[in-house]
């Protein structure tokens, strides 16, 4: 399965952002940045906002992870 908070972070570091700016972004504090960093699952709402500032789609990680459970069936 997905780890999105990996993704989410491994994405955030790749575009050079750091997690004050993010934290900024979210209206949240850093700490709460780190804990949906260890997040495995995460809410829709909060993953469709995180995909609108980060200008990247998680969303897909998702269907390509059901796309390969089909074919595997």
């Amino acid at each position: 399965m997905t780890h999105v908070g990996r993704l989410i972070e491994d994405e955030l570091h790749r575009q050079g952002l750091s997690v004050t700016w993010f934290a900024e972004q979210l209206c949240c504090a850093r700490t709460n940045v780190y804990k949906i960093f260890r997040k495995s699952s995460i809410d829709t709402e909060l993953l469709l906002r995180i995909s609108d500032i980060l200008q990247y789609d998680f969303f897909q990680c998702y269907s390509v992870c059901l796309k390969n459970k089909k074919e595997m069936m």
